[in-house]
This record gives structure tokens, sequence and C-alpha cells, in this order.
């Protein structure tokens, strides 16, 4: 038997990053072997087994054949005459076909290091093309070692054009392809995992919506980079910078998916994108299975960025009904997400990433005001039930309109 550290853990310290997690791989042995060592099994259909002291993933190494559609279609061979060499090949990325042996010295038999040198992502071998959620894999990738200067390789990037094309992107569960997406999303360069979608045809597969967008125009006096699309790329980007939260930059990919709905005629204006835009927001949120919190910001993201912006210019009757929508007395940190996004869209247009945003703190002055009325004295003056209600919100009223009196340019 023997065991070696694969993947990830090799890669990332080759590159001098910080190790998140070790793989490994054990040659020459059974299953039966590793559990009367202790070992236990993950799952039933992966040769797969948790260290009983470290809980790191130890498998045997095995080969895979392609046998079905998606993410699943393939059978696997374990065995102990299954070499690691054999094991190595089946991996997506050559820097993801690494090993280390007990002695640290590097197996390397397809070219990894070399690829790290050179900053390219480059597909192990044809076999490459059978797994679909490869497609988003080296788009997550891309994404998270684009700072560091990596790119996907052409004939990479081809392999990928070709999954994209037969249809088998469409064989993906929403919820594996959701995992890919969210991580992504939360990587450096967000907008880079969109852009290598988008050049291999898979965004238009996954995300229509989101691809209908480039190409499509904006006026210049407010979007100096014009396309939409390009514009999205931008504020993703801004939510990268800014650290936002997988809320946030959901809600910013889909916010203006209403554009690309426009009629060609009305270009480059696009009156009630926001409210055009909302069924598609939910088709997307339901098609992809995203968690709750993150269709609910999408969708009030989608239809009020534009009262975001416009907020110094709102009636304050326009305000309280914007602060009542997001329920800023229960939930005051959703309507702190949605500031973070209208100011990543402010923020998202080329030339004026480091513009100022005074709306941020105009909002979050307002919900203070709204927040800050309390409910105790109108109880005591013999309120109750609907007319408890609208006392409330009257009194809130009249607190946004001396907010307004003192804050309003």
């Amino acid at each position: 038997m023997q065991i070696y550290k694969v993947g990830g853990a090799v890669r990332d310290r080759l590159l001098g990053r910080a190790v998140e997690e070790t793989d490994w791989v054990v040659v020459g042995a059974t299953a039966e072997q590793l559990l009367a060592q202790g070992f236990r099994p993950v799952g039933a259909d992966f040769p797969v087994f948790l260290h009983p002291g470290t809980g790191e993933e130890y498998a045997l190494a095995r080969t895979e054949r392609k046998s079905g559609r998606g993410y699943g279609g393939f059978t696997f061979y374990a065995s102990p005459d299954v070499s690691l060499e054999e094991d190595l090949i089946r991996r997506d990325l050559t820097v993801n076909a690494m090993a280390e042996d007990d002695q640290g010295r590097l197996i390397d038999p397809y070219g990894g290091q070399r690829d790290l040198a050179a900053r390219i992502l480059r597909h192990v071998s044809p076999a490459f093309a059978e797994d679909p959620l490869r497609v988003l894999r080296v788009a997550r990738f891309a994404a998270r070692y684009a700072p560091d200067g990596f790119s996907v390789a052409a004939e990479t990037l081809e392999l990928m054009r070709q999954l994209s094309e037969s249809g088998e992107l469409a064989a993906l569960t929403p919820e594996r392809s959701w995992k890919e997406i969210s991580r992504a999303l939360l990587e450096p360069r967000p907008d880079v995992f969109v852009q290598v979608l988008r050049d291999c045809g898979a965004l238009q597969a996954l995300l229509p919506e989101v691809d209908a967008l480039f190409g499509v125009p904006q006026p210049a006096a407010y979007h100096p980079e014009i396309d939409t699309g390009v514009h999205v790329l931008g504020v993703l980007r801004q939510c990268a910078e800014h650290r936002q939260p997988l809320t946030v930059r959901w809600a910013c990919l889909l916010h203006d998916v209403g554009k690309g709905l426009t009629p060609q005629a009305q270009w480059p204006r696009h009156i009630a994108h926001e409210q055009r835009g909302m069924p598609a927001i939910q088709a997307i949120n339901q098609r992809s299975k995203a968690p709750k919190d993150c269709q609910e910001l999408a969708l009030l993201v989608g239809e009020f960025h534009s009262h975001g912006h416009r907020a110094l210019e709102l009636k304050a009757t326009t305000l309280l009904e914007l602060l009542q929508r997001f329920d800023v007395y229960r939930r005051p940190q959703r309507f702190e997400e949605f500031i973070a996004a209208c100011e990543m869209d402010a923020r998202g247009r080329s030339g004026l990433e480091h513009r100022d945003y005074p709306q941020a703190g105009y909002l979050r002055g307002a919900m203070q005001a709204v927040r800050a009325v309390a409910v105790q004295p109108l109880l005591e003056r013999g309120f109750k039930g609907p007319e408890l209600g609208e006392a409330l919100k009257k009194e809130r009223l009249q607190a946004l309109k001396t907010y307004k009196a003192h804050n309003a340019p």
C-alpha cells in the first residue's frame, strides 16, 4: 500500500498559497484493508474514505469510463492494480494531476508543474470532454487564479465549447450547478468566471438571460462602458474587491436582466427594465435552486435598484414604502445588502469605480429614522389593532419627513 497527497494541496503548495484541505490517493490497497484500519466510507458510489483521526479524504486509486449523460454518468474501477498515473490521468487539469509521496517528492506525469509556471489551465486528456461539470470547474479555477495571471488554454476552451454545444450541460442537476456557481461567485474574480463561460458558450446554455445582456447598449452618460454585459462584469468585480457576500453577488449578477428584454427600437434607453426583468429573475432563481436569501435579495434588487440610485430624490412616502417592502424593522441586514448591491452597481461602470455613493449613508439614516419610532407611546395613547398600524405608519412618515428636511440636498 502506498499513499500519495494529490490535487489541490500539491498545486497550492507549489504556488505558495495556503492549503485549505488535503486529499490522498491510496495505491495497492482494497476497501477492506482501509475499513480494517478504521477508515469510514463516504457514500456508496465512490471508493472514498475518511481517515479515523484527521477526517481527511482518502480515495482508492481508480479509473473511470463514461456510461451515461451528465456528471454522474460514469462507472468506476478501483483495484490494487490501478497505478497512480492511471488515477491522475482521469483528473480535469494538469495542475490538479500532480502528487507527492511520503518523502515530499513530486510525481508529475502530465506536465502540471510546467503549466503552473506558464500560468495555464490545461486539460489532462481528451476524457475531459466526458464530464460537463468540468466546464464550470475550469471557469471557477480561472476566477480563482486570474489574479496570479492564469488563463484557460485555447485547446481546453475548445473542449469546453464542444461540451456546451453537445447539450450535456442540461444533464447537470441544479444542485450541482449551483454549488459550482456559488463557489465561483465568491472567488477573487467572479467576472472572469462569467467571461470564460461566455467564451465557451456555456453562459448561453446555463444563464441565457445574462448572456443576452452582452451587446445591449446603455446610455453612455450613465454607463461609459455602454455594453450591459460588460457592466455586469464590472459590478461583479466591484463585489469581489469590496468582499461582498454571496447574496449581494448573486443579486448583482441578475440585477439588469430586464435590459436584455428591451425592444431594440428603444435602445439605448431601458424604461421600466426593473419590472420587465422580474419574471426573468424569478425563473433563474427557480431554475438554479438558489438559497432563499439569495432569491429574495435578487428579486428586491432587481425591482428597486433604481430607487436606491435616486434615494435622495425620493418623496418621504416612496421612501417609506421602500423601507416597508424590505421589512427593515425585522430584517435590517437585508436592507444593508440592498444598499451594498446598489453601490456595487454604481461603481461597476468604466472610470467610475471610485466614485462616492452618498445614497448609501442617506438610506442607512432613513432606516434608522423609522426604526427609532417607538410603539409604546402609541399604545399608551390607546391605539390598538388596525388603528395602531396606521398611527405607527404616520409617525414613521413624519420621522422621514424630518430626516429629509435635515439631510436631503
